[in-house]
């Protein structure tokens, strides 16, 4: 089985390819929101250096949210059009899970942070059992206080990726004490690896759906949408 996955929820654009549970190949780059301008020559170029084309692809997985919202459309556009080229299924994985994943078999409490401005952040909190990621909390838009009254009140370390982990590591330091830590660069930003890996779960649990049905998961509104709603 052949998955292709995309992450562009966050600034980090990474395409991966999965096949038969290894990862294959795997294009990252972190400079800036060009997304539209970079997403389809790195999947090019990732299927051409892994020998394979959009049509080898059994499924097609996508990181929906929340994050960006103009980086979660044009990832599920991308991934709904070649799915629909390639008449394939598709897999929505949840961005916060995925950057959970990151830690995969940690022992800490895991909690993604996605910068939502204002000292606010997207987040949830996990823990593996065993192989598999439980989610202990919904999937938040909270500001950091909030979020820090929440890690208190739980017992053991908790390390934070996601792309506003060391934008804050101060602050959860001083809340949290030894407890917090931001998550290795290696594994602190969105990767679509593990977006792949858990598409796979999904796919052989029968979690998958036609191209038309998926869609961004944003969480909340946009900023322009609140305010026109005032």
């Amino acid at each position: 089985m052949k998955i292709l996955a995309l992450d562009t929820s966050t600034n980090a654009a990474t395409a991966a390819i999965l096949e038969d549970g290894i990862i294959i190949g795997e294009y990252s780059c972190n400079k800036g929101k060009t997304h539209s301008q970079r997403l389809m020559p790195m999947i090019q170029s990732l299927l051409d250096a892994v020998g394979s084309s959009a049509r080898d692809m059994d499924a097609f997985a996508a990181s929906i949210g929340p994050g960006s919202f103009t980086g979660l459309r044009i990832g599920v556009t991308t991934v709904k059009a070649m799915a629909f080229a390639a008449q394939k299924p598709v897999i929505s994985v949840y961005t916060l899970d995925a950057l959970a994943y990151n830690l995969a078999a940690s022992k800490a409490i895991i909690c993604p942070v996605i910068d939502a401005r204002n000292d606010q952040v997207f987040t949830s909190v996990y823990k593996f059992s065993g192989d598999r990621l439980e989610r202990l909390t919904d999937y938040l838009g909270i500001h950091i206080n909030e979020l820090a009254d929440i890690l208190v009140a739980m017992e053991g370390d908790v390390i934070f990726p996601g792309d506003a982990a060391f934008m804050h590591e101060a602050f959860f330091r001083e809340r949290l004490g030894k407890r917090a830590s931001a998550a290795p660069p290696h594994t602190v930003l969105a990767r679509a690896s593990s977006v792949a890996l858990l598409a796979k779960q999904a796919f052989e649990e029968g979690l998958y759906e036609n191209c038309y049905d998926m869609k961004p998961f944003y969480l909340r509104k946009s900023q322009a949408e609140r305010e026109k709603g005032q």
